[in-house]
């Protein structure tokens, strides 16, 4: 456990069953047999703490947004392919029960509604709603997609704190599919929902529950009963696990047999792109009308 509040670092450490060290130095000198490592720093630290690591050759899952620009991510991914290490992006939904079970379904989607809202904390108020949370939900319509966007419009405002706290978005890919995403992080309630459509298939995930239900026109009739029963409702079998946990576990797996992450970092680099030119998005519809006259 690595701290600069060497009092923080020491309280969890004992709460733990492990050290605390005020530096990541400090621990590479202490530990010299040290091979993993989470790398859960603010956004403006991690190429400096993940460099330093793996050149220690260490490995090291890096928490979303894994940095702050795209010439950050780029060093890191070149920095890992040079070094031999392994480096997973911290995109945590990929491991939920849900969103596994539905990878499977996935044919052709072609129109995205997804609501991630949350209630507000003073939390990573140092980025936006879009690095914030929307990510999330950017990292897992790229990956069930797989099309470049072709164009994004966005609108955002900022309500409790300097930066944008709830955003609506809309992204036309390359191969015609269209995604609506709303993130917001100053509502009255939590909400994490993502529903798509795909040929004669309507699938309704819901990342808090962790379950996802699929709806397909014609089958045999078994399932869940429908109120029209030319379509048929089946909810995808799913094993219920804490997605960080199974992220943990699955950046370890890659470790020990020295194989590929779930989620790359050029993974984790294609939703901060995403994310970023949203944010130009936004900034520029900002400012087409006069956003901060109306906020003055």
């Amino acid at each position: 456990m690595v701290d600069s509040d060497t009092a923080r670092a020491d309280a969890v450490a004992r709460e733990f069953g492990c050290r605390g060290f005020g530096s990541v130095g400090q621990l590479l000198t202490t530990h010299n047999e040290l091979q993993a490592a989470s790398v859960a720093v603010p956004t403006t630290h991690h190429l400096k703490i993940a460099r330093q690591l793996m050149e220690a050759g260490v490995d090291v899952l890096i928490e979303k947004p894994i940095a702050t620009s795209l010439t950050e991510a780029d060093e890191l991914v070149s920095l890992a392919q040079q070094l031999g290490r392994i480096a997973q992006a911290g995109h945590l939904e990929r491991f939920n029960p849900a969103v596994r079970a539905t990878v499977p379904m996935i044919t052709r989607p072609m129109f995205f509604e997804v609501h991630r809202l949350s209630i507000f904390t003073p939390r990573s108020l140092d980025v936006d709603v879009v690095l914030d949370l929307m990510i999330h939900d950017l990292d897992i319509v790229l990956s069930f997609v797989n099309s470049p966007a072709k164009e994004v419009r966005a609108v955002g405002l900022a309500i409790l704190s300097n930066k944008v706290d709830i955003a609506n978005v809309r992204i036309e890919f390359e191969s015609g599919c269209v995604a609506n995403f709303t993130a917001s992080r100053v509502s009255t309630e939590r909400v994490r929902k993502l529903r798509f459509f795909q040929p004669k298939q309507y699938v309704s995930l819901d990342y808090g529950r962790q379950d996802a239900l699929v709806f397909s026109v014609g089958g045999d009739g078994a399932g869940i009963p429908s109120a029209n029963p030319q379509i048929q409702v089946t909810k995808l079998p799913t094993t219920q696990e804490e997605p960080l946990h199974a992220e943990l576990k699955s950046f370890l797996e890659s470790v020990q047999q020295r194989s590929r992450p779930v989620v790359s970092l050029e993974d984790g680099r294609r939703a901060l792109a995403a994310a970023l030119n949203i944010v130009a998005a936004i900034r520029e519809h900002g400012s087409r009308i006069n956003l901060d006259q109306l906020r003055a």
